[in-house]
């Protein structure tokens, strides 16, 4: 019997390099509010949610807002995101990401994503990966964003399968330590001497075979 009866991706870092679009959009929000973003602060946002990733931008910063002001930056930032993301094509699909999701297709097993992205689903769309899919997890109808396993369990229970019986892939620490505590099996794609928490560790998706762990 397979191991595994359901893969879990996340989207960032994993089938797309849309990471890049968060990080100048969330620079040029930065810019406007009088803070600037080194490139190495980028990773510190991997794996966060929107506003857990202003927060961060504003501490960063100095700076403070109340509620509702954080709540017009978020929105704003998202715009610039939006804007970005409708430009995407299957072209931007990173390389052997389709690869992966039709052979965890061709073994039968289900797919889902987990991605703190509250854009996926349009994405998807733009990335001509939609039908692959047989759920996206809302990380709006979730308590708690990445680290907790709140997304990656509400993934699994979407496919009606046991998180045991789930292989989660991510390319952020929070990501990995998400999957993990959903007591799943976690594959890293990217540095194992960050990924230190994940079962495997694969330096790109392009490298990623999901035969390898059935």
């Amino acid at each position: 019997m397979p191991r595994f009866d359901a893969v879990l991706f996340d989207l960032d870092g994993v089938l797309a390099d849309t990471a890049h679009i968060h990080f100048a959009a969330w620079r040029r929000l930065g810019e406007e509010l009088g803070i600037h973003l080194e490139p190495t602060f980028e990773e510190k946002l991997k794996g966060v949610d929107r506003m857990g990733s202003l927060e961060l931008i504003l501490a960063h910063g100095g700076v403070t807002r109340t509620a509702e002001e954080k709540r017009v930056l978020a929105d704003r930032k998202n715009g610039y995101y939006t804007a970005a993301v409708a430009e995407q094509t299957p072209d931007d699909l990173l390389p052997g990401a389709r690869r992966v999701l039709e052979e965890a297709r061709d073994a039968g097993l289900k797919i889902a994503l987990a991605s703190a992205s509250r854009n996926a689903p349009p994405l998807l769309e733009q990335l001509g990966i939609a039908p692959l899919f047989d759920a996206i997890a809302d990380p709006a109808a979730v308590k708690a964003p990445k680290p907790a396993p709140d997304l990656f369990l509400e993934a699994a229970r979407l496919v009606g399968v046991a998180p045991d019986r789930c292989l989660g892939i991510e390319d952020s620490v929070a990501g990995i330590i998400s999957i993990k505590d959903a007591g799943m099996v976690a594959v890293g794609i990217g540095d194992p001497t960050v990924l230190t928490r994940a079962d495997y560790v694969v330096p790109t998706t392009a490298q990623l075979h999901i035969g390898d762990f059935l």
